[in-house]
């Protein structure tokens, strides 16, 4: 019977250990996604990108032109040229075409540097907030909420750290952030 008795007590022991540890252990999640499409700073890179896509638009706009230009002359033109010329205007007009087609790819690989380059700090900001508000509320794990299927309203910690970087955050079916703009990546906190 003392036996017994002490077997109960054990259990009962572990039984009350194991309920303060998953009492201690508390779960919420984010859209870290919607937070920074929320904040001022991203609205600001989503127009500097705007400006920084133009320009290079322009600057491609400009080698097309230069590009039809030597075509139309050498069209027009190549009646009256000795072979010499042509072949010499036929490298001018395929070093050019070249050209062209580097800095289409040079101007994807720019707009993608500079768009990393304009979200990391806001990404930063996004998750060192997250953090802050999670470890202020007790939380001991930030889930992103893309990544669930099921999750209670209760632990969306969203609105908090909202509140904290004084964001508001549109209801849902409102507008969505520009098309032409690119989402923030979801990146794993160690990676950021």
């Amino acid at each position: 019977m003392k036996n017994l008795f002490t077997a109960m007590l054990f259990v009962l022991g572990l039984l009350m250990v194991a309920g303060q540890v998953s009492a201690q252990t508390k779960f919420g999640y984010i859209s870290l996604q919607e937070l920074i499409t929320a904040m001022p700073e991203y609205k600001k890179a989503e127009a500097d990108m705007g400006d920084y896509r133009k320009a290079l638009g322009q600057q491609g706009d400009e080698y097309q032109r230069e590009l039809a230009r030597k075509d139309s002359i050498f069209s027009a033109d190549s009646t009256k040229w000795t072979a010499i010329q042509k072949d010499l205007k036929r490298k001018e007009f395929n070093e050019l075409y070249l050209k062209v087609m580097n800095f289409n790819q040079q101007a994807q690989n720019m707009v993608n540097q500079k768009e990393e380059e304009l979200l990391e700090p806001i990404q930063q900001k996004a998750i060192q907030t997250t953090q802050a508000v999670a470890k202020e509320n007790g939380y001991t794990y930030v889930f992103p909420k893309e990544q669930l299927i099921a999750y209670p309203a209760g632990d969306d910690l969203l609105p908090l750290v909202a509140k904290k970087l004084n964001v508001t955050i549109p209801a849902k079916g409102a507008a969505a952030p520009p098309a032409g703009g690119a989402a923030p990546a979801n990146k794993p906190a160690g990676k950021q």
